[in-house]
């Protein structure tokens, strides 16, 4: 009995557990160059690692923007097409266009993770980003997509 009632907990905890998500969006925005004292040791490293090899106060303020980090996998789709990754953006001065950047990987990739940042010239013309979609597909079938609140 003891058995039965261990074997009906675990399946109970396994069904909670719910699908890993196959796309993650996670986002950073690298504001200023200063080294902070009181920051929180994870942004402190993040933005070491955006600012690293910048030596020029020129540089560093190129760096300076929003970074998207997009993590995807695809378990059952091996070898059938490659996989595109789209971000989709619009940014506060230029109004209701959509931009685009787009990466590629190779049939045989499973998993991967793709980085997009709107830094330097765009970021300080146009603007902040606003609103944002993550598309990841392999061949022509969508495998999954992440939006921001504001986009439509």
């Amino acid at each position: 009995m003891k058995l039965y009632s261990s074997l009906f907990a675990v399946f109970l905890l396994a069904a909670c557990a719910g699908p890993r998500q196959s796309l993650v969006v996670k986002q950073f925005q690298l504001r200023d160059q200063a080294r902070a004292t009181g920051e929180d040791p994870m942004v402190r490293m993040e933005k070491e690692r955006r600012l690293r090899g910048a030596v020029s106060m020129a540089e560093r303020k190129e760096r300076l923007g929003q970074y998207y980090t997009l993590i995807w996998k695809d378990l059952s789709g091996v070898n059938q097409g490659e996989v595109t990754v789209v971000f989709q953006y619009q940014q506060g001065a230029s109004a209701s266009l959509v931009k685009r950047m787009v990466k590629t990987f190779p049939a045989s990739d499973t998993r991967g993770i793709a980085d997009f940042a709107v830094i330097g010239e765009n970021y300080f013309k146009n603007g902040r980003v606003l609103a944002w979609k993550a598309t990841v597909q392999r061949g022509k079938q969508v495998l999954a997509t992440r939006q921001s609140y504001l986009w439509q």
